[in-house]
């Protein structure tokens, strides 16, 4: 008689998975089962590591854009900006070659200062005015009361 040899049984589960849960049922789980469920645990901790990454990058782009947004909005008021201070510089710079020419400054010193040359003798041009009515005190004082309900008359009714 021949003996066979007999394999050694090995469990279905090893010792530390929880088979007390799956062999109430009498089910026991498998070592493919359990490699299953790694894989499927690894896969899942990868896609959401992948998928913060993503939106962390994706909220880095959209803060990039409205950072370079804010800038070229600067950079167009500081372009009309300058263009304002330039034509303003221009027109100083005509001014101020004006007023290099010798004609130029006596001209304005003549005419806004008053002055003369030696010899010349200015002359001053005064306009006569027509001395004013004086009024009574009870012409004026008549116009002030009538002035007075005139006000409260057109406060209340709208008139002229």
């Amino acid at each position: 008689m021949q003996r066979r040899i007999r394999k050694p049984h090995f469990p279905a589960r090893p010792e530390e998975s929880y088979g007390h849960i799956t062999s109430a049922i009498g089910l026991e789980e498998t070592v493919g089962r359990q490699r299953a469920r790694r894989q499927n645990f690894f896969k899942h901790t990868l896609l959401w590591i992948t998928g913060l990454i993503c939106v962390a990058l994706l909220l880095g782009t959209l803060a990039q854009a409205w950072s370079n947004s804010q800038l070229t909005q600067k950079l167009q008021s500081e372009q009309q900006r300058l263009q304002v201070l330039q034509r303003e510089h221009d027109q100083l710079q005509k001014d101020a070659d004006k007023y290099k020419n010798p004609a130029v400054i006596e001209n304005e010193a003549r005419q806004q200062l008053g002055y003369v040359r030696p010899g010349e003798k200015p002359v001053v041009v005064v306009q006569v005015q027509k001395p004013a009515e004086t009024k009574t005190s009870s012409d004026h004082a008549r116009t002030t009361e009538t002035s007075y309900w005139l006000q409260w008359w057109q406060t209340f009714f709208g008139g002229n």
